[in-house]
């Protein structure tokens, strides 16, 4: 990176003894310096595993995707003793949102659907791709399948690490694209703990038998 000393080690002798020529070098030298670090650090404060708040928010201008929902999601502000809405579940009630459901994302939320959006973005539609744009937007400890059920129908567990009350209602509510167009989600299976979903005759990471799977919730 440049230093301003770069530039002002250039001034001649005939006017290195000009206080006024030097700090006049130096005001425009470091206005030029000042521009180019600025312009630098542009690819890291919009990175979308770095940007945050108004840089975040023109991340996802950009992608075509708000962080404020038409419809304010219910059911997802933290509470005791409510099953799903604990601890690492429930979302925080924001200044601004309504006691009915919040209507703003937060960061990391807003960040889980631009990356949905990404991918819907350079989707095909086809139930391959739908799959792949869930385990980029869930990727680590939570799994999200999809299941045809060859009747211009579909269904979508959810498996591992339990999504957030507020990731829930955005897959549920429609809002993260997973479906092509005509075919109908029947509904969400999302696990009651963490770990796969019951079911004979298969053991996997998405399901499991006796002792290890888990009675699922269902979601239309």
């Amino acid at each position: 990176m440049p230093d301003i000393a770069e530039y002002t080690g250039k001034i001649t002798s005939e006017h290195a003894d000009k206080p006024k020529y030097v700090a006049m070098v130096l005001a425009v030298c470091q206005s030029f310096l000042g521009a180019s670090d600025t312009a630098k650090s542009l690819p890291d404060d919009f990175d979308l595993d770095s940007a945050i708040g108004a840089q975040l928010d023109i991340v996802g201008v950009w992608v075509g995707v708000t962080r404020y929902v038409r419809t304010p999601l219910t059911g997802i502000y933290f509470a005791l003793d409510t099953s799903g809405l604990g601890f690492d579940q429930g979302s925080w009630r924001g200044p601004f949102d309504p006691d009915n459901g919040t209507t703003t994302l937060d960061d990391e939320t807003y960040r889980t659907l631009i990356r949905a959006r990404i991918g819907a973005n350079h989707w095909d539609g086809t139930l391959e791709q739908s799959r792949r744009i869930l385990d980029l937007v869930f990727s680590g400890d939570t799994f999200v399948f999809i299941q045809d059920n060859q009747d211009m129908s579909m269904t979508v567990g959810v498996v591992g690490k339990p999504l957030s009350a507020i990731e829930l209602a955005l897959l549920t509510g429609g809002y993260i694209p997973i479906k092509p167009q005509s075919v109908k989600i029947s509904y969400y299976i999302v696990p009651s703990a963490d770990g796969p979903l019951f079911g004979f005759d298969v053991s996997n990471q998405y399901i499991s038998g006796f002792d290890t799977g888990n009675w699922g919730r269902i979601y239309e």
